[in-house]
């Protein structure tokens, strides 16, 4: 009932813990709250707060427009209502080297486990689109020592994002990882990786965890879990996948209201109110204050028992 009762410490420390454990963790990217609660209750290790969705839910496009505010608390939206460990995207920390610490202690304030910082320039693009541009290696050295100095729990994961793969190689995106750990980072996220062999490359570059980004229509291939825990990758995202499952279905969800004026065929698709009722848990609030709050529960997922008030 309410949120999550496992304190933000100990989901960060689960999550050190995890990515030392040699079994990849999966994140499924979760565009709300109670997304966040189904990926936890289909037993997934973990949830990503995407700044890709964000955006889009703002209905923006992904090229740095939204602020700290909207992430941060899009994050301790989603953060409070699960207890898996929750990484979230912070793009370029919002800014210079101080802007990168506040927005490194506005994140843990909203209960995430870590939080990646990327090298591109400002006002960055998304990871997977042509024309990107990367700062130079001081820069974003700067911003990874910011964020690990401002950090106030020792368990907060700092990944640090390099694009450089894109504009220079990826040799250069090797060197840029080493330099990226000796700055401070705690995880390495290399993104729009063409090959299974080019994570295993980045992957004899350092010794800490690996991120693998599994975004559909982008650069890399969509490789199995499997694939890439052969291949040393300790964690794998898939950020905008539920958000474009939920807008292709309701898509044509709309289409198919528009063309026959009805949804009655659409309805076996549809998540039951029963299920809907069990994920966002009302029996628990039935039996914290049954004067206040009363509702016969349906136990049937097939929609055929709907939810009344007594």
């Amino acid at each position: 009932m309410l949120y999550t009762t496992k304190p933000a410490a100990e989901r960060r420390a689960d999550f050190r813990a995890a990515l030392s454990s040699g079994t990849i963790q999966r994140m499924p990217g979760a565009f709300n709250p109670l997304s966040a609660r189904l990926i936890e209750d289909k037993g997934f290790e973990g949830v990503y707060i995407s700044g890709a969705v964000i955006a889009a839910d703002l209905g923006l496009p992904d090229i740095g427009l939204t602020t700290l505010t909207e992430v941060a608390g899009r994050a301790a939206a989603i953060s409070r209502m699960t207890s898996l460990p929750t990484l979230v995207d912070a793009d370029t920390g919002f800014g210079e080297p101080m802007n990168v610490a506040r927005t490194v202690q506005e994140l843990e304030n909203a209960g995430v486990a870590g939080l990646h910082i990327e090298d591109q320039v400002n006002p960055k693009r998304c990871g997977h689109l042509d024309g990107k541009a990367v700062v130079g290696l001081d820069t974003a050295l700067k911003r990874i020592r910011a964020a690990a100095d401002a950090r106030r729990d020792p368990n907060l994961l700092i990944m640090a994002r390099t694009d450089v793969r894109a504009v220079e190689g990826l040799e250069a995106a090797q060197n840029r990882a080493r330099a990226l750990v000796d700055a401070g980072a705690d995880a390495i996220f290399p993104e729009a990786m063409a090959s299974l062999e080019e994570f295993a490359a980045i992957r004899a570059a350092v010794d800490v965890p690996i991120l693998a980004n599994m975004t559909e229509f982008g650069k890399s291939d969509l490789f199995s879990v499997q694939d890439l825990q052969d291949v040393g990758v300790n964690l794998v995202i898939f950020p905008v996948s539920l958000l474009r499952i939920a807008m292709g279905a309701a898509e044509r969800g709309l289409d198919e209201l528009a063309a026959s004026g009805s949804l009655k065929a659409e309805v076996p698709g549809m998540q039951t109110r029963a299920r809907l009722y069990e994920l966002i848990d009302y029996e628990g609030y039935n039996a914290f204050d049954g004067s206040v709050f009363n509702f016969t529960v349906p136990t049937q997922f097939d929609g055929s028992a709907p939810a009344t008030k007594e």
